[in-house]
């Protein structure tokens, strides 16, 4: 806490000297001939020199460019197949100059074999805290999964499968504003992703749920005619065999009416081995497991597949319908053993499960948007269905060893699980001439998730008996209602600011037949403030500082009491009486050009977290989740990138110190170890023929009180080459070369002393091949989902 007080204090002081300097900010919307909102690359340069104040991609046409000091100056638009159009800008004391519609013109004649090469930065800073990440031009274009093009960008880090931010924890992932599961974000054509937003701080009006958000934004359709592309990736490693993944997208556009379809197909092997070792040195009570259990899992049918329509109705409004859908259908085997050794001797244990696992997800969304002005005022409404099936026929064979006896077993465990989720959403935004902006809106979700778990057991080839114990049936109903306001402007002092609330009605009912029945509600209201400020000095100095508060609810599943066998002394089960989490985060930092510092503190209430906690008899242990009282978490972290015309290099580095606290589950005590997290991203090209990329990033080891966290780390080379005028694209890539990003760690809970080792299929060569067709895109299809959070929530 001391450290966080003179952290804060002394970055807040940056925000205090400025120096009273007239600033003004410059707003427009460019269109092409029909009238239709196209992509441009802005510049505002300086007079008489030109030089470069500030550049960057407006994907939707909307150019936007604040604490501007200079004056006159100059914004120069490009856009492709479109000539350049200069503007010469005199704020003669405006503080806000709105440039409406500017029309871009084709050009009078075509050039011939022009080529304009250079490399953008792959990183760049917003006002508030946001880091954009520029994949088009970049070598990260060139990853094989949207997955894997997360995993290789600074400052987002991949635990037990799922995406966070550095310093801050799990993120939300949408695409172009509408929230998406991991098995959606698998169908993403990453030709087709133009930057990813890196969100530490969301407004009000993003929901409640999730730490930070991770949007990626794709790139636009074209302006009449079609085009798309395909994309053949395969991949081999030795810890688990090959994969094939088949892309394939189309966008058309005519007129008024947009098109756009997508489906993707991954075959192939999966694998994934946890060892794990549980020790209790009491000698009255004395046990030691050594259990390792492998994931073999067989991709028969993974598929991803969308659809989508857009009528433009008028220049300012559209109406979109789109689909969005996936089957997972899963094969292979799940190995496990367990040698055991307690006061009575030594045993062995041994099951294999043959999966038989089938998810069906499908999510239609409705959207109506209306441009109120050129200032950015719109209104929107959407609505959104999504139905989460999944059927699982587990065929499980088990033997034992006890001593001189032996044991055989037969299991059937047969799961259905069915989510409907619904939800609508309206929002309305105001845009003033004076550069402010008003955001308010409401939603309502609902979430009706149910599930039922049927256990047989076959003893020595008899016949199958239902098991009580492991059977049960679940239902689980929620309803969130939720509105807010949020409001981003100027101050007199010309200090940018944003400040919102956001209120959110929870009320949820569950019922479970498990371990003797429970039926659990509750109703609570929450408020969820937020603030930003964020000040340009003179010489090109801007300091923000910024306050956050979330909840983190548990994902529908884990509050599901039901079964998952691993062995006959070990299950995971979920926790119905698991409470969401509640988040305070300050945030303050620095940015000069291309570096950028920031510190921050976050502190959680109910901490969920999990853990091998003790069964019902005396060998057993279930894994679970569960709160924690509470976590205090501490960051700095500095970014900086550098460009030049062979190399574009990108480095981060995060030092950050976590202290859990608990006060139910018995944990050891540790004392807290700050982690080290360091990124670097080099690109070079070679001679304008082919370009490399070397990447690597390392997570040093960590204590957090409670649980200690061993170092990890990963290196990745890649080569990258086009063919036929840049329509084709073959990528070779050495993923994880030394196979060390593999999740292991230590902790001590109940009298119990429990390591982890986690390995996954991460270490692969891989080769892709790109084919582009069509025509470079000028107009955005729009779809945006209400229901990120429960999706998000129902994996």
């Amino acid at each position: 806490m001391k450290l966080s007080g003179i952290i804060f204090s002394i970055l807040f002081l940056f925000t205090q000297i400025a120096i009273a300097q007239h600033r003004y900010a410059i707003s427009g919307r460019a269109v092409g001939a029909n009238g239709q909102p196209v992509a441009v690359y802005a510049r505002l340069l300086d007079l008489p020199d030109s030089t470069l104040l500030q550049g960057a991609p407006f994907e939707d046409g909307r150019i936007t460019f604040t604490g501007i000091t200079r004056e006159p100056t100059t914004i120069r638009l490009s856009s492709v197949g479109l000539a350049d159009t200069v503007i010469v800008i005199s704020p003669n004391g405006r503080t806000q100059i709105d440039l409406g519609t500017i029309l871009l013109r084709e050009h009078a004649h075509a050039l011939a074999d022009v080529t304009v090469r250079g490399q953008a930065p792959l990183v760049r800073q917003g006002a508030n805290g946001t880091t954009e990440i520029q994949v088009t031009g970049s070598i990260l274009a060139g990853s094989t999964s949207a997955t894997e093009l997360l995993g290789r960008s600074p400052g987002i880090i991949f635990t037990d499968g799922r995406a966070g931010v550095a310093g801050r924890g799990e993120a939300l992932i949408f695409l172009n504003g509408q929230a998406i599961t991991y098995e959606q974000m698998a169908a993403i054509p990453v030709i087709r992703i133009a930057r990813v937003e890196v969100i530490p701080n969301p407004s009000a009006r993003y929901d409640a749920e999730g730490k930070a958000v991770i949007n990626i934004i794709t790139k636009q359709v074209v302006d009449g005619g079609m085009t798309g592309s395909v994309t053949q990736q395969y991949a081999y490693t030795q810890f688990a065999g090959s994969e094939l993944n088949t892309l394939a997208d189309a966008q058309y556009m005519r007129n008024k009416l947009a098109l756009q379809a997508n489906y993707a197909l991954q075959t192939g092997n999966n694998r994934e081995v946890l060892h794990t070792t549980r020790t209790r040195p009491s000698p009255t009570e004395y046990l030691h497991s050594d259990l390792t259990t492998d994931w073999q899992r067989k991709l028969r049918n993974y598929s991803n597949f969308g659809a989508g329509a857009q009528w433009n109705l008028n220049a300012n409004s559209y109406l979109s319908l789109s689909y969005k859908g996936n089957l997972n259908s899963l094969g292979g085997n799940q190995n496990s053993s367990n040698a055991l050794t307690d006061q009575k001797g030594s045993s062995f244990y041994q099951s294999r499960i043959a999966k038989d696992e089938e998810r069906w997800n499908h999510a239609v969304t409705l959207n109506f948007q209306h441009a109120l002005d050129t200032l950015g005022s719109a209104l929107f409404i959407g609505t959104q269905y999504a139905r989460f099936k999944t059927d699982q026929h587990d065929r499980i064979a088990e033997s034992s060893r006890t001593g001189d006896s032996t044991g055989l077993r037969n299991l059937v465990n047969d799961v259905l699980v069915r989510i409907n989720i619904s939800s609508t959403q309206l929002d309305y935004t105001k845009a003033f001439r004076n550069g402010g902006k008003l955001e308010t809106g409401a939603k309502f979700s609902y979430a009706d998730n149910g599930s039922g778990t049927d256990f047989m057991v076959s003893t020595e080839d008899g016949p199958f008996v239902p098991d009580p114990g492991l059977s049960s049936n679940f239902r689980y109903r929620e309803k969130v209602p939720a509105a807010y306001l949020n409001y981003q402007g100027t101050m007199k002092n010309k200090v940018l600011f944003g400040v919102g609330v956001r209120g959110e009605y929870t009320h949820y009912s569950l019922n479970t037949t498990a371990r003797g029945g429970q039926v659990i509600g509750d109703r609570y209201f929450n408020v969820f403030p937020n603030l930003f400020i964020s000040k340009n000095f003179p010489n090109g100095l801007q300091s923000r500082i910024s306050y956050v508060s979330k909840i983190t609810r548990p994902r529908y599943q884990a509050l599901n009491p039901f079964v998952i066998y691993q062995d006959p002394f070990t299950t995971i089960e979920g926790n119905p009486n698991m409470q969401p989490e509640k988040i305070h985060t300050f945030e303050t930092g620095l940015q000069y050009k291309q570096l950028d510092v920031r510190a921050g503190y976050t502190y959680t209430k109910d901490k969920i977290s999990g853990a091998a906690l003790r069964g019902d008899s005396p060998n057993s242990y279930i894994l679970k989740g569960i709160n924690l009282a509470r976590e205090h978490s501490l960051f700095m972290t500095a970014s900086a990138t550098f460009s030049i015309a062979w190399w574009n290099t990108t480095n981060t580095i995060t030092v950050s110190r976590n202290n859990l606290i608990d006060n139910e589950y018995g944990f050891e005590i540790l004392k807290p170890r700050p982690q080290l997290y360091a990124y670097t991203s080099n690109t070079f090209d070679v001679n304008h023929i082919f370009k490399i990329q070397l990447m690597a990033w390392y997570l040093s080891e960590r204590s957090q009180g409670l649980y200690n966290d061993f170092s990890r780390s990963t290196v990745t080379l890649g080569i990258e080459k086009d063919f036929l005028k840049n329509a084709l694209k073959i990528r070779l890539t050495a993923n994880d070369i030394f196979h060390q990003s593999h999740v292991h760690g230590k902790y001590s809970v109940g009298a119990t002393n429990i390591y982890y080792h986690r390995t996954y299929s991460t270490a692969f060569f891989g080769i892709s091949a790109i084919y582009r067709f069509g025509r470079s895109g000028k107009i955005t299809f729009n779809s945006k989902s209400t229901g990120e959070s429960e999706q998000n929530r129902a994996r």
